[in-house]
C-alpha cells in the first residue's frame, strides 16, 4: 500500500485522468474530490462490504430454506 500525506488543495493523480483531491478537513474527517472519467466506478468500501454480507446472509437463508424443504420432503 502506498501512503501520501497530502495538505488542503493538494492532491495525487492515478494513471492519466483520476485526480484524487483533498478538498476539505475538519474534525478529524478529511474530504476527498475525485475526478475521474464517468466509466470508473467509485465506489466506499464499507458499501462493498456491506453488499458481500448481505448477499452472504441471504445465501444462508436460501440454503436454510431449501434444507428445511428437502427435510418436509423427505418426509412424505
Amino acid at each position: 500500500m502506498l501512503v501520501l500525506s497530502r495538505k488542503l488543495d493538494e492532491s495525487i493523480l492515478i494513471g492519466d485522468n483520476i485526480v484524487v483531491k483533498v478538498v476539505g478537513i475538519e474534525n478529524g474527517m478529511v474530504k476527498l474530490g475525485i475526478d475521474a472519467p464517468r466509466d470508473v466506478a467509485i465506489i466506499r468500501n464499507e458499501l462493498i462490504e456491506e453488499v458481500k454480507e448481505q448477499n452472504r446472509a441471504a445465501l444462508h437463508i436460501a440454503e436454510q430454506s431449501e434444507l428445511d424443504e428437502l427435510s418436509k420432503l423427505l418426509k412424505k
